[in-house]
């Protein structure tokens, strides 16, 4: 069994998948680890489409960029793609009111739950990539999102064709600075 930091050192954004199946239980595992996600205040601000449907897919692979997207096979190849939407006005917020300089706090939410699907869906066998270069108010059209709702990120979920390895890190120490920025 991997430990946990080999599952994160080893975890790669996947653009070919095979075209096996994902079993139900570890989808379930997945969405089960988005469940237990921190977010602000407890909002679980999150609301993921499972999609499945071939066309569907097609659909919402047409809302990549034609130059550009290395992902643009992965949304229709992978047996399954989650659609992530955040609720707005919810996370961040307090009686109504935003109460962060940065605003809605839901897309780090979001990117906690992401994190926590993409490295449960590793530690399982499977490979995602997360999408963000799309047209989200087509993509929002096309999976009929409701006001009030963002379709922040497609993730591609599936069996990868090939094993890659890392790009290059920095080093801790490059990134890390003590008591002041710089230092």
């Amino acid at each position: 069994m991997q430990s946990f930091m080999d599952i994160i050192k080893t975890r790669r954004s996947v653009r070919k998948y095979e075209d096996t199946p994902v079993a139900d239980d570890k989808l379930n595992t997945v969405l089960e680890a988005v469940k237990w996600a921190p977010s602000w205040a407890n909002t679980q601000c999150w609301e993921i489409i499972v999609v499945k449907d071939a066309a569907i897919k097609q659909k919402l692979q047409t809302t990549l960029p034609a130059k550009g997207q290395p992902a643009t096979n992965a949304v229709v190849q992978a047996p399954v793609l989650l659609a992530v939407c955040g609720k707005l006005e919810s996370s961040g917020y307090y009686k109504s009111q935003v109460t962060t300089k940065f605003g809605d706090w839901f897309m780090f939410d979001l990117g906690i739950a992401c994190e926590n699907l993409c490295l449960t869906a590793h530690s399982l066998g499977l490979a995602t990539v997360m999408v963000g270069l799309f047209d989200q108010d087509r993509a929002k059209e096309i999976l009929q999102v409701p006001a009030g709702y963002e379709v922040v990120v497609l993730i591609p979920l599936g069996y990868p064709a090939k094993e890659t390895s890392a790009p290059k890190r920095r080093e801790v120490a490059e990134f890390t600075h003590r008591n002041t920025f710089g230092h």
